[in-house]
């Protein structure tokens, strides 16, 4: 008897053939066939086992977006939705990556292949415990903060020696930001190996807290070789750190769910090298797919770029990963979605007005350290920036107003940023 519970998995394909010919293939390729008919096969095997093709819409005729054997002038653009059972799968996430998205992108005949969206069995989600923290957690570890929450990556991100990294630490930690994070680069370099990083770290932040009474997580970046993840992991934890950063695509999900199972701290997923697989409209995965993935494998912070960003994503489609961040996932807390790249007190506005919450981590480098009056004045100014985003005030009318009440903060950045 065919499982009734189905993996559905939507996508973007191209084909010179008709696109329900192409879907089969597809379907096949992925699921019980392959190229010739082989012993063992039977109607029986196929029914239970066989992906099926379920819903097909016809997008037109267009040029192709793949190189493939053969080079056609004009191939057929399809969105096709397919069904899984799921006892092919399991509950297994990389078994599910290897369905969904694992051969099928080398097919020949396709121009195109692009997994843009997947529905999960509430089954299947069930057995993975999502985040540890998410959102709660993480406002609770840095004293139950309101709003957004404000954090920066150390800068110079590579090449900073003891003392340098240090004085950049206690500055940071002393503007009462709520979060500081390695560079996706940094990771256990001989100059600065992670034991002393995490050492000086932690006492300048445990030094900042006694003078601001704001605690500070830092994310320490534990990217590295699978077998020394834990110890790496241990050693932030002994120090009494309160976070630890994974580059989640360079080390795999099936990495990051190990790290979630004896995680003690949150786990900040950053998204280096996602591109790779996603930036390829014609290609790849799409942001609301890996999401998930990485939800049920348990980050508590995932990077979704940034609105006004230095990145190519639109504004729509950074929007639309923030949205598909804050949907709910079965019964899994909810992950705190992570803006970056090149964001300033002129993104706040138009972030609050595309999304509508605050549930959010705002990740600013020069928007705090390149502040003229420093990063204390840089990190008011964002929350002042917030603040009137979420009042609907225009940002030159409340930085004009703080001025007017001593505090030049947000004024200075938005002369700086050109918002004023």
């Amino acid at each position: 008897m065919r499982d009734q519970r189905t993996i559905r998995a939507t996508y973007y394909l191209e084909s010179e053939i008709e696109p329900e010919r192409a879907a089969a293939a597809m379907a096949g390729e992925q699921s019980s066939g392959t190229f010739v008919a082989v012993p063992g096969e039977s109607p029986e095997l196929h029914e239970r086992h066989g992906a099926q093709v379920v819903g097909i819409e016809r997008l037109g005729g267009c040029r192709p977006s793949l190189p493939s054997r053969t080079n056609p002038e004009k191939v057929q653009a399809a969105l096709v939705t397919v069904e899984f059972p799921m006892e092919n799968v399991g509950t297994d996430l990389a078994t599910l990556q290897t369905a969904v998205a694992g051969n099928l992108f080398e097919l020949g005949q396709l121009y195109a292949c692009r997994l843009q969206d997947i529905r999960l069995p509430d089954e299947f989600v069930a057995t993975h415990p999502g985040p540890a923290f998410g959102i709660p957690g993480t406002r609770r570890l840095i004293d139950d903060v309101e709003g957004v929450m404000i954090g920066t990556i150390v800068k110079p991100n590579v090449g900073l020696q003891e003392d340098q990294f240090r004085h950049v630490v206690r500055e940071l930690a002393r503007a009462s930001i709520d979060l500081i994070k390695d560079d996706e680069l940094m990771t256990d370099p001989g100059y600065l190996p992670l034991e002393r990083r995490v050492a000086i770290a932690t006492e300048e932040i445990r030094a900042a807290e006694q003078v601001t009474g704001h605690p500070t997580m830092y994310a320490f970046n534990i990217t590295g070789d699978l077998a020394g993840l834990r110890r790496r992991h241990d050693l932030v934890v002994e120090a009494g750190g309160r976070c630890v950063m994974l580059n989640v695509p360079v080390m795999g999900i099936p990495a990051l769910a190990w790290l979630r199972s004896f995680t003690a701290v949150p786990i900040h997923g950053h998204r280096a090298g996602l591109a790779g697989s996603m930036r390829a409209k014609g290609l790849g995965v799409d942001y609301r797919v890996w999401q998930q993935l990485a939800r049920l494998a348990g980050a508590d912070h995932l990077h979704a770029s940034g609105l006004g960003s230095k990145f190519y994503e639109t504004d729509d489609e950074v929007t639309a990963n923030v949205r598909s961040l804050l949907e709910p996932l079965g019964t899994t807390t909810t992950p705190v979605p992570t803006l970056s790249s090149g964001q300033n007190v002129t993104t706040p506005g138009p972030t609050y007005a595309a999304v509508q919450s605050t549930d959010l981590l705002m990740l600013a480098g020069g928007g705090v350290a390149g502040h003229p009056d420093g990063p204390t004045a840089g990190v008011q100014s964002l929350r002042d920036a917030w603040a009137a985003a979420v009042a609907g005030v225009p940002l030159a009318e409340a930085g004009r107003s703080r001025a007017g009440a001593g505090d030049s903060a947000l004024l200075h950045a938005l002369q700086m940023f050109g918002g004023a």
